[in-house]
């Protein structure tokens, strides 16, 4: 058992586990997938992400492809976007569990929590994630209710606010699910780093099957940028959330009065 103040010291010594999809998006050439791969190993990546849903005959040549890469000692996960419908979901994750994937996110539409109850039981024990989609905590209180998902992925803008994002946090540690949030959108990771920390540090206690979605785009209109070293969030030293956008970026691309719309 370590205290508040021992975690706390851990987050600013060894920062925050993370992931990568930089070699996941649908798409690249083979050789560009090992690239990244091995730059992403380079950097000290050891959880990758992919997507999956276009065609699983591809998905099945992607995810080989990263997994000879990756090797086995790294976590695998898969990301369909809601691509597949419950069965659809079933039969191409058998077909994909020769991988070894730690979780399929968003197999199927995110309102679906009987459908998703049904994939975790015929799945498992590959893990199911989502809820970048839920918009409150009634819809993630039915998926913990049903063990619908394994890692809850909440994504902090679409729960409109921070007092929704706790209750889900507190949620999530009485049902025992890792929380793992949605950071795939501008400045969502810089946002995300502070709940991720705050729920280790605060309420759950425990890093066991949590970790944070990394982005490599878009940092640069921030006022403070998230930073990753060896895999890690480092934890942010300055006072906010993390959000505030360079006057820059949004003179430039503010919609609609910025500069790039005038002739739109």
């Amino acid at each position: 058992f370590s205290t508040r103040q021992q975690r706390e010291a851990e987050m600013r010594l060894k920062g925050y586990p993370a992931y990568t999809t930089s070699a996941g998006w649908l798409g690249y050439s083979d050789d560009k997938i090992r690239a990244l791969c091995r730059d992403s190993i380079e950097k000290g990546w050891t959880h990758f992400k992919i997507k999956v849903g276009s065609d699983i005959q591809d998905d099945i040549r992607r995810a080989s492809i990263v997994r000879e890469e990756i090797g086995s000692d790294c976590k695998l996960m898969f990301d369909a976007n809601q691509i597949w419908d419950v069965e659809e979901a079933i039969e191409n994750m058998k077909l994909l569990a020769q991988f070894d994937p730690w979780w399929i996110e968003e197999p199927t539409s995110p309102d679906d929590v009987l459908g998703h109850q049904k994939i975790s039981a015929q799945i498992a024990p590959i893990g199911v994630a989502t809820g970048e989609h839920c918009q409150n905590r009634i819809i993630f209180k039915q998926f913990f209710q049903s063990k619908g998902l394994q890692f809850c992925q909440l994504d902090c803008c679409r729960l409109g606010g921070v007092n929704e994002v706790l209750s889900v946090l507190f949620m999530a540690a009485k049902f025992n699910v890792p929380v793992c949030p949605h950071a795939g959108g501008v400045g969502l990771c810089e946002y995300v780093q502070h709940i991720s920390i705050f729920d280790y540090i605060c309420v759950s206690g425990s890093l066991e099957n949590r970790i944070i979605e990394y982005v490599d785009h878009l940092h640069e209109h921030f006022e403070n940028p998230v930073i990753i070293k060896n895999g890690r969030y480092m934890p942010p030293l300055d006072p906010g959330f993390s959000i505030t956008m360079k006057a820059g970026s949004l003179q430039e691309y503010e919609f609609n009065c910025g500069n790039v719309w005038k002739d739109k």
